[in-house]
């Protein structure tokens, strides 16, 4: 009978979730919401870049009124997520608010400054790219741009101990642009994301000032160390270095905590690299052998594929 096999699954079902493995914390604090996250970082944005992200328009006048509520409305929603992110850490109960709202103004605290440094982004993408328009243009639409910012409210929390909120933020810029940056890498001043899809940036790489990087890059970790169990040992540095007024084409591909790449270097598209370049290097590809032929020249293989 359909009835009892239900009634099977069922059983099944509930017995799977013996270990609590891959269940919200039963009997316990929830974790922190996903929505409830997203929604906070598009509060935050919204506070970062007032007028360019909501429906209605705006005056100078009424500025003070919205980031008053936009403020306050974060101060509770941030505070109260991350007192649940530091339940799910096991940390004491009865200072949870406190620790809570404590790390939640001392976020607030750093919004002017991830102003100016978000101003200096929107700069360095209008200075490195040709056919950018305008600031406008460039917050509004670059998707490098919302990954940049994503990640630097991320940073603020995750360097205030925040367990898994930076991780949601970050996640969530990944999946609206492709741009995987971890929040606890350290990057300077006037940062350039051209394009971006693809790009991935490592929780231990360090990126200096006035860098530019392209889609499909990776700054990424060689290997593993691994202890006498075989389990991956976790912390030390494991992503590259990209000193100052570096550029960093589509595709490339750079590797392990000791590789570092001197200041005012080039690394050309697909590069791959493995160790230290010093300053003022610039590494290409020598140009792939291409095979040109005409129509008449084409086998009936090569004219398949022609027309695919």
């Amino acid at each position: 009978m359909p009835s009892q096999q239900l009634a099977h699954i069922i059983t099944q079902i509930l017995d799977s979730y013996a270990t609590d493995r891959g269940i919200n914390h039963i009997e316990g604090a929830n974790l922190p919401g996903r929505a409830a996250v997203e929604e906070i970082v598009q509060d935050i944005i919204n506070v970062l870049f007032p007028g360019y992200f909501e429906k209605q328009e705006m005056s100078r006048s009424e500025i003070r009124l919205y980031i008053w509520e936009k403020t306050v409305s974060m101060y509770h929603s941030l505070a109260h997520e991350i007192a649940k992110s530091l339940k799910g850490a096991d940390h004491a109960a009865e200072s949870l608010a406190e620790q809570a709202v404590a790390k939640t103004i001392a976020f607030l605290g750093a919004i002017p400054a991830v102003r100016e440094k978000l101003t200096g982004d929107v700069e360095a993408a209008y200075e490195g790219d040709p056919a950018a328009r305008s600031f406008d243009e460039i917050i509004v639409s670059y998707p490098g741009l919302l990954a940049i910012a994503v990640y630097r409210i991320a940073h603020e929390l995750y360097h205030l101990d925040v367990p898994l909120i930076p991780r949601i933020m970050t996640e969530f810029a990944h999946r609206a642009t492709g741009i995987d940056i971890h929040p606890g890498a350290h990057i300077g001043e006037r940062f350039f994301i051209d394009h971006g899809t693809g790009v991935v940036i490592g929780e231990t790489s360090e990126i200096g000032d006035n860098v530019r990087i392209y889609q499909g890059v990776t700054l990424g970790a060689l290997s593993f160390k691994k202890d006498q169990d075989g389990r991956i040992v976790k912390g030390g540095k494991r992503h590259p270095t990209i000193e100052d007024n570096v550029v960093i084409y589509a595709g490339a591909t750079i590797l392990g905590g000791d590789t570092v790449v001197g200041k005012n270097s080039i690394i050309g598209g697909n590069v791959w690299l493995l160790e230290s370049i010093p300053p003022d290097t610039t590494i290409t590809h020598q140009p792939p052998n291409l095979v040109y032929k005409g129509r008449d020249q084409l086998a009936p293989a090569d004219v398949y594929m022609y027309y695919i």
